[in-house]
């Protein structure tokens, strides 16, 4: 990023659970922030909730506590974010979907830009080949609360430029957020390690061998799980892990990919996880 781009807005496309922690955790850094999503109930949505998140944020020392948060502004077209510093893009596990926005963004920003996709399983490079400019992608998986946990997984693909990296490294860094990166391939390697356990859980729920509280109080206090696998469904959102564990499905042929019908039952019921007030768990007292 070049000469005053701290003081540049990053922009990140996607007011949903991921696109808002992700804002939560540029602005606690102090940078401006500008959140675009073509649903307005959304936006509005994200603005009551940043603020929420920015208190808990501070109360769990995840960001500087005598610091003063950036500004938040938000857009419903991408065709406002001329002059932003980085886009993160992190709407919904879909290729078409992200390709088309990534797209788009491409046509406003610059070259010097770098565009951030935040993603739990598609390769880069598939994301990439429609882009004007390949060199200018990269991927991120920031993990659920993005706003508390300070590990990214960040995916170099094969036609990512070097100005790109060294770009998204010194935004990382200014986050006080930590990077491991990986090599380009479906899933990565949190989503090829973790959503298959999570699928195996909902089905061991599923074939009645357990109740989730049973499957998850055994991986914690057996295994050493911080939350139990169904409880981190719930938290990703099952709508999301269906989509990610068939990206991976689709990319791998392996079976244990799958969506269970268990997850996907759920997910046709509505019944998405704590964003929805209802997963494998209750939340609605949570929500209310």
């Amino acid at each position: 990023m070049g000469v005053g781009s701290e003081s540049r807005p990053v922009a990140v496309v996607g007011a949903g659970v991921m696109g808002t922690g992700i804002a939560t955790t540029v602005l606690g850094s102090g940078r401006p922030v500008v959140l675009v999503d073509n649903d307005p109930a959304a936006l509005d949505r994200a603005a009551h909730t940043v603020p929420l998140q920015l208190r808990h944020a501070r109360l769990m020392n995840a960001v500087p506590a005598d610091g003063r948060p950036g500004r938040l502004a938000t857009a419903t077209s991408v065709r406002e974010l001329g002059g932003v510093s980085a886009v993160i893009e992190a709407v919904s596990e879909h290729l078409a979907t992200k390709t088309a926005i990534l797209v788009e963004v491409a046509g406003v920003v610059g070259a010097d830009v770098p565009l951030v996709t935040n993603t739990s399983g598609i390769p880069i490079d598939e994301l990439a080949g429609a882009l004007p400019r390949p060199h200018q992608l990269v991927g991120t998986h920031f993990m659920n609360p993005a706003y508390l946990i300070d590990l990214v997984e960040v995916i170099r693909g094969p036609r990512t430029g070097e100005a790109t990296m060294a770009a998204l490294r010194a935004l990382l860094a200014g986050l006080r957020r930590r990077a491991v990166e990986v090599r380009d391939s479906p899933g990565f390697v949190t989503s090829r390690l973790l959503h298959p356990m999570l699928n195996d859980a909902a089905r061991l729920v599923g074939d009645g061998i357990a109740t989730a509280d049973e499957v998850d109080a055994l991986m914690q206090g057996c295994l050493g799980h911080r939350t139990g696998p169904l409880r981190t469904a719930d938290l990703i959102g099952l709508d999301n892990l269906v989509d990610s564990l068939a990206a991976l499905y689709e990319r791998t042929g392996e079976q244990r990919y799958r969506p269970c019908e268990q997850l996907t039952a759920k997910v046709r019921d509505g019944h998405l996880g704590r964003k929805s007030g209802r997963g494998f768990y209750d939340y609605t007292e949570v929500l209310s």
